[in-house]
């Protein structure tokens, strides 16, 4: 049966026997550098599908952890979203169980419409991983985000007309989220799944193209190596590193002046348009991003053209009434401030 267990233990026998798959040899690197700062004890969690990416890295984290003294197990979620999902599910955590991950938790998830069914399920996992990594006292959750999937998000992002995080893509470390593969090619876990005998489970999702990340990865990015040559995922992956350094910067800059020109009163968060108009826009509309999240406005919901109407309330004031915003927000300028909050009026 594709993605047995029994598999998973005849491919690791054989793997024991011979001679390590460079493939094999590169997932175990990457997930040795992210843990290897860990302190013994510490308990790892893999975010497990069961396909290509996750199980290379079940299997690679399996590897690794013990040697560091670490604790590794796993989470499976079940998002309902096909007939047989709960099989899926059952059989990933039991290749990871074969694998040596322990404890291995599937965690059943509810998908709503919320921000389209790709920004809906992710919402609901981050949720689940989160909740079980609470319950298990664990510290870090393994997520198997590839260099390709980076490539894909800036794509994504520049198409959107993102701004430069958004450009930045994914980050290696966010909170209790560890990504060790952002610099590993898909071709490298695949290989790595192969070369250790893992049948993976092939997610029918991945093929749909109703899905904005399916057509980049199968129609766009091909184009763009036919007609600019080999190395654009290598290339659009480095490009998010560089960006996501001078948006760290920025965001720290922003942070700083939000201190002085952010205050907060019942339901409201004001904004100080003299602070704000001495800084550039890069920094002005961080701080007003942060003010309309603070505010009530759902990250996934704000577009930049939401934060560029209220950044025009302080620098091109003409007696607007009001500006608003996801999740029934509201923007008004009251003299020398821009109030934001469910409740305010004109």
């Amino acid at each position: 049966m594709p993605g047995s267990p029994d598999s998973t233990a005849e491919g690791l026998v054989a793997q024991r026997r011979g001679k390590l798959h460079p493939a094999v040899a590169r997932t175990r690197e990457a997930v040795r550098a992210t843990l290897s700062e860990l302190p013994q004890g510490t308990t790892v969690l893999v975010a497990c599908s069961g396909g290509t990416d996750s199980l290379a890295l079940a299997a690679a984290t399996a590897f690794e952890a013990p040697k560091l003294g670490l604790r590794a197990g796993a989470v499976v979620v079940d998002h309902g979203l096909q007939a047989d999902s709960a099989q899926v599910a059952e059989t990933a955590a039991e290749q990871c169980r074969v694998l040596g991950l322990d404890p291995v938790r599937v965690r059943a998830v509810t998908v709503g419409s919320n921000g389209g069914p790709e920004a809906a399920a992710r919402a609901v996992r981050y949720d689940a991983l989160r909740e079980v990594a609470d319950e298990l006292a664990a510290d870090v959750v393994l997520l198997a985000h590839t260099r390709d999937d980076q490539a894909e998000t800036v794509l994504l992002g520049l198409g959107r007309g993102s701004g430069a995080r958004s450009l930045a893509g994914m980050a290696p470390v966010v909170g209790l989220l560890r990504r060790p593969f952002l610099e590993v090619p898909r071709a490298t876990t695949a290989a790595a799944c192969v070369a250790s005998g893992l049948r993976p489970w092939h997610d029918p999702h991945n093929d749909d193209p109703q899905y904005a990340r399916v057509r980049v990865r199968h129609e766009v990015l091909p184009v763009l190596e036919e007609a600019l040559g080999p190395g654009v995922v290598e290339a659009l992956a480095r490009t998010a590193g560089l960006l996501r350094a001078d948006a760290d910067a920025l965001d720290q800059l922003a942070a700083d002046v939000a201190e002085t020109a952010l205050s907060r009163t019942e339901g409201q968060v004001l904004c100080d348009t003299g602070v704000l108009l001495e800084e550039p826009a890069a920094i002005r509309t961080r701080v007003l991003r942060q003010a309309a999240l603070e505010a009530g406005c759902r990250a996934t919901d704000l577009t930049a053209g939401h934060v560029a109407a209220v950044d025009a309330l302080v620098t091109d004031w003409r007696g607007q009434r009001w500006i608003d915003l996801p999740q029934g927000v509201r923007a008004v300028r009251r003299g020398g401030f821009i109030a934001l909050g469910p409740d305010v009026t004109g």
